[in-house]
């Protein structure tokens, strides 16, 4: 089987050169972690074109998926309200369906398709892996960002029967604030206008029931994959960084981190997770592609840092 990304011999002598490597590159402090100024010159390089042959995140490019991406996109944006997001945090913030590990959960979600994603029909394994070992090899000292690419999609197992098989269109595709006014650099936006929440006189503002500065934390995001695994990781007390949360719980915030909108909703906090966030979408968005990697050799990798940051098995 193909390797996307080429592995170090020993799992115990990567670790340990991990430590003996993290002060020699010149590093800059930023939001209490320190950032790397490059990566390697061999390091990833993003492609032009996704596994269909069509330009990335491309909403209006006629292909086989097309159809099937702007449905998806009618019916989210008619259905995410603000009291739809409240009722879905309330219910499935209490963590009652299933306890299991974190690599259980990761062949569990290799049942699922996004209908959302234009790039990539693939099991969604090959994508967290693809994504992880590709931000490994340009950032080998940040482990808790690899271990962040592995786990950022692992809550669309709430499209599988056990959680409630939500629609897709509670579970995947770009998220978005409720309570104030939708962003025209949203895809698809003209479908908000069905939306019951666009004639709202308290959400349709600019500000809405927000205030300047409030902070994301206080924002209700559009219910899906990414707000859900937020809930899982804090409330099982991961030990990843507060970057790592904020880029499992805004990694589909794409009007933000691609298009600067909404930014009058961040606080300062936001402002320098926002700088993470930004490097792993490179990593999130193209690496996606039709190249296998072999499971079972990373997997000891990937398990030695789910021991490090979680508990061994979680609340979902």
């Amino acid at each position: 089987m193909t390797i996307l990304i080429e592995q170090s011999a020993e799992l115990g002598s990567q670790v340990e050169e991990q430590k003996c490597n993290s002060d020699t590159k010149e590093l800059v402090l930023d939001g209490g972690f320190v950032l790397p100024k490059s990566v390697s010159q061999d390091g990833f390089v993003a492609p032009e074109i996704n596994t269909f042959g069509k330009s990335f995140r491309d909403y209006d490019a006629q292909s086989e998926r097309q159809k099937t991406v702007e449905e998806f996109y009618r019916l989210q944006q008619i259905n995410q309200t603000y009291d739809f997001v409240k009722r879905m945090r309330e219910e499935y913030g209490k963590l009652n369906k299933i306890e299991m590990s974190i690599w259980e959960c990761c062949e569990l979600v290799n049942e699922v398709v996004d209908d959302s994603d234009p790039d990539l029909d693939e099991p969604q394994i090959e994508h967290l892996l693809q994504t992880a070992e590709a931000i490994r090899k340009d950032y080998p000292n940040e482990d808790w960002l690899h271990l962040t690419a592995l786990i950022h999609d692992l809550g669309k197992i709430l499209l599988l029967p056990i959680f409630g098989e939500l629609p897709q269109w509670a579970v995947v595709g770009d998220t978005f604030p409720l309570g104030c006014a939708f962003d025209e650099s949203n895809v698809h936006h003209k479908y908000f206008k069905e939306n019951p929440d666009y004639k709202n006189p308290a959400y349709n503002t600019k500000n809405g029931i927000y205030t300047e500065g409030c902070g994301l934390n206080n924002v209700a995001m559009s219910w899906g994959h990414d707000d859900y695994m937020y809930l899982v990781a804090k409330k099982n007390g991961t030990t990843l960084p507060p970057a790592a949360l904020f880029i499992i719980r805004y990694h589909s915030f794409y009007p933000l981190h691609k298009a600067g909108a909404y930014t009058y909703l961040m606080n300062e906090e936001d402002v320098e997770n926002l700088k993470w966030l930004k490097i792993f979408n490179k990593y999130d968005l193209y690496s996606k592609s039709k190249v296998r990697i072999d499971v079972e050799k990373v997997k000891p990798y990937y398990q030695f840092l789910i021991d490090k940051y979680f508990p061994s098995k979680l609340r979902w």
